[in-house]
């Protein structure tokens, strides 16, 4: 899963981002709400995690411009107000669960899971397919034509965002903080070595290359 959390309290988000992590989930955080909104806007996020009391936007506001702009991605409100007045006031602003502080991060995870569940069942895109190429995120699967393709787990993500985005510039700064989860020096040539391996696998063999690169811009696969 891929989560953001809008957190101001740094030590806090830093936790929830190195738990989730560990388990395996891509977590990304913004500081305060009008970042966040930005981000969540995006609609790449399979989860939102949102403090109530947070600078320049409260989460309910967020949650609430959300919905209004038709985003749907389910979100969680962590706060510290954990009042039945207050549970029932966040899930009337359009939030999909509560979770007062203090929590256990065990059941925070699976409350996150039940989400992501939900959403897959309100018909979230698991298929992705440019050309004859297919990319199948529940099964981890990548095929091209009856051919299957075998990528390691850096690979997949990589090849996951680029076709998420088809036909769109890929930059190596979006890799760089969707990808890999950094945020450095564009000009590592970390990105160069995937897109080199990621291209051996996909396009060797195939008389129509589908990952292109667009000098001085980024990556694109297409299909024409």
């Amino acid at each position: 899963m891929r989560l953001l959390i809008i957190e101001d309290d740094r030590d806090a988000a830093d936790y929830l981002v190195k738990a989730f992590r560990e388990v395996g989930h891509v977590a990304d955080q913004a500081p305060d709400g009008e970042e966040g909104l930005a981000l969540a806007l995006e609609g790449q996020y399979d989860v939102l995690i949102v403090d109530r009391m947070l600078p320049k936007l409260d989460g309910l506001t967020v949650i609430g411009t959300l919905r209004a702009k038709g985003i749907e991605t389910p979100a969680l409100i962590l706060s510290a107000l954990g009042q039945v007045d207050d549970r029932v006031k966040g899930l009337r602003a359009g939030g999909d669960d509560y979770l007062p502080k203090p929590y256990s991060f065990a059941e925070l995870l699976a409350r996150i899971e039940v989400l992501a569940r939900r959403r897959g069942g309100r018909g979230e895109e698991t298929v992705y397919r440019v050309g004859d190429l297919e990319l199948d995120r529940l099964s981890h699967s990548v095929k091209r034509g009856d051919d299957e393709i075998v990528l390691q787990p850096r690979e997949f993500r990589l090849l996951e965002y680029l076709m998420k985005h088809s036909g769109q510039v890929v930059t190596r700064t979006m890799l760089l903080e969707n990808v890999w989860d950094y945020h450095f020096d564009p000009q590592t040539n970390v990105i160069d070595v995937h897109i080199s391996r990621l291209r051996a696998k996909i396009d060797k063999g195939f008389a129509q290359p589908l990952l292109h690169t667009i000098r001085g811009a980024g990556y694109m696969v297409r299909s024409t």
